[in-house]
């Protein structure tokens, strides 16, 4: 089975966080991991239990297990919400954008094809999908980039590199991926991906991109709390 709390993705931000937004993400996903700790203890003595012939133990941890399961699905739930809206935020991200930082693997996938599907709805040609250069991974292994490259070959979307690295051009019309458009918004000098802005906490924020963010996250966020669900493993 895949263990969402141990596939950590840093940094989360793409942007200048406050220390409050950091520890909180921090927080829940260090959560997450504590529960997932919890939950194979308790599946590891079941299974001692089941061995030494004492069903009623086994199945008492099997039970204890799963709830720690299910608590380790909903902190991680929380930081996967918590991160895409502080990613994503309308005027952090062109509105032809989405970040997928801060996401685990399994996150960014279900959240990246629920993206598309709303991109094509709303008749846009094409998405940029920042993906981070892997630089803070273990061996500078980008995690996520392969995962968006699987997507893209399974929906029959072109998709290309962009100088960036951490970035990856999706032509949502079926056509090549040749010729990348210019942005939308004018790049941010301050440091991170092209098309992302500066977030100012006053400064009135286009209703259309922040109704778009909310709808995707109440639309990725049950589709992967059942994929999980399917994925719970039962020691007996």
């Amino acid at each position: 089975m895949k263990h969402l709390a141990n596939a950590s993705v840093y940094p989360a931000f793409n942007h200048n966080q406050s220390q409050e937004a950091e520890q909180e993400y921090d927080r829940l996903r260090d959560l997450a991991r504590q529960e997932a700790g919890k939950r194979s203890s308790c599946f590891d003595r079941a299974h001692q239990a089941y061995e030494r012939g004492d069903g009623q133990a086994a199945h008492q941890l099997s039970e204890e297990g799963k709830k720690h399961g299910a608590s380790m699905e909903q902190y991680n739930k929380q930081a996967s919400e918590f991160i895409f809206r502080e990613n994503n935020a309308p005027g952090r991200v062109a509105s032809d954008t989405i970040d997928l930082h801060g996401q685990f693997v399994e996150e960014a996938e279900d959240i990246l094809e629920e993206r598309i599907k709303y991109a094509q709805a709303h008749g846009q040609t094409h998405l940029h999908v920042i993906v981070g250069k892997g630089n803070h991974s273990p061996h500078h292994i980008q995690k996520i980039k392969p995962r968006v490259e699987q997507v893209c070959q399974e929906l029959g979307l072109q998709y290309h590199t962009e100088p960036n690295e951490g970035r990856i051009y999706v032509n949502l019309t079926g056509g090549p991926a040749d010729s990348i458009p210019p942005q939308h918004h004018p790049q941010h000098h301050g440091g991170g991906y092209p098309g992302q802005q500066p977030h100012h906490g006053g400064q009135h924020q286009p209703q259309g991109q922040n109704d778009e963010v909310e709808k995707l996250v109440k639309k990725f966020l049950p589709r992967l709390m059942r994929k999980l669900e399917r994925q719970c493993c039962i020691v007996m």
